[in-house]
């Protein structure tokens, strides 16, 4: 094991083939597996005849990986390197795989995450294994204390629903905060075009970006501002009836999307 890697090891099988059976895996789909390790969920995944790409960043399990565990399994791909990095890349020369698991680790997992769903390539299920503190954010609606740019981001694309949570006594080493596992289920119609989705990204970074700061505030010291000016946010704000001195959490999704279609409107002029 590597410290520095954050690596806390699923020991339970049964939580293990809890977490693949939410994939819902059917014969010879694609399925990428985010951190390994040594396999004990990749497994199971090619117990379920997928075909799996994993992507491991330690090179010492890569050499499990490939010369012990799985050697001689034609249905298993792995890819040596920071997923950060690797992923993306296999995004945009494959497409997106059916199905993308991983039990991510606590330090990296909300970026991966993060960087998935700012991608133009959705699987149609993903299943996760995170701090239950950030699968909450995830899950947050509007009004709640969690409610966020992360909220919104995972919600526009997906349904997203905490599964279940997990004691630390479940892996190895123990970690010191609790695990919950989070479903994404792709909608057949996001909330978000991709028309208007550059406007939408670039507007729930701006309000989030402090959190107690107001809406105008925050959109005057973001990109938007310096895109749109002073002008042009009291303008966003008045043609979309939006409170200047309310605060992003207060917002719901209707005021996102006004906001987002607005923000287009005004920069087509």
């Amino acid at each position: 094991m590597t410290k520095k890697f954050g690596q806390n090891f699923l020991l339970s099988n049964p939580v293990r083939e809890r977490i693949v059976s939410l994939l819902a895996i059917t014969e010879a789909q694609n399925v990428w597996e985010i951190g390994p390790g040594i396999g004990s969920i990749t497994t199971l995944l090619l117990a379920a005849h997928a075909q799996v790409t994993a992507f491991e960043i330690d090179h010492g399990f890569c050499r499990v990986l490939a010369e012990q565990a799985f050697a001689d399994e034609p249905s298993f791909r792995l890819v040596n390197g920071d997923a950060l990095k690797t992923v993306p890349q296999f995004l945009q020369e494959e497409g997106a795989p059916h199905r993308l698991c991983g039990n991510l680790p606590y330090n990296v997992g909300s970026v991966v995450i993060a960087r998935l769903l700012e991608s133009s390539y959705r699987p149609e299920i993903m299943v996760f294994t995170l701090q239950k503190e950030v699968v909450d954010r995830l899950c947050a609606n509007p009004g709640s204390k969690d409610w966020s740019s992360f909220s919104l981001l995972a919600k526009a694309d997906y349904e997203v629903s905490q599964a279940f949570v997990i004691n630390s006594g479940a892996f190895y080493p123990p970690p010191k905060v609790t695990s919950s596992v989070v479903v994404f289920t792709l909608k057949q119609v996001p909330l978000v075009s991709e028309a208007l989705r550059p406007y939408f990204l670039q507007l729930i970074r701006d309000l989030f970006a402090q959190r107690r700061k107001t809406v105008k505030n925050n959109l005057l010291s973001g990109k938007t501002g310096k895109v749109v000016g002073k002008q042009g946010v009291d303008a966003l704000l008045t043609s979309t009836g939006i409170d200047p001195s309310a605060r992003a959490e207060a917002l719901d999704w209707d005021a996102f999307l006004k906001l987002s279609a607005s923000l287009s409107s005004y920069q087509a002029k």
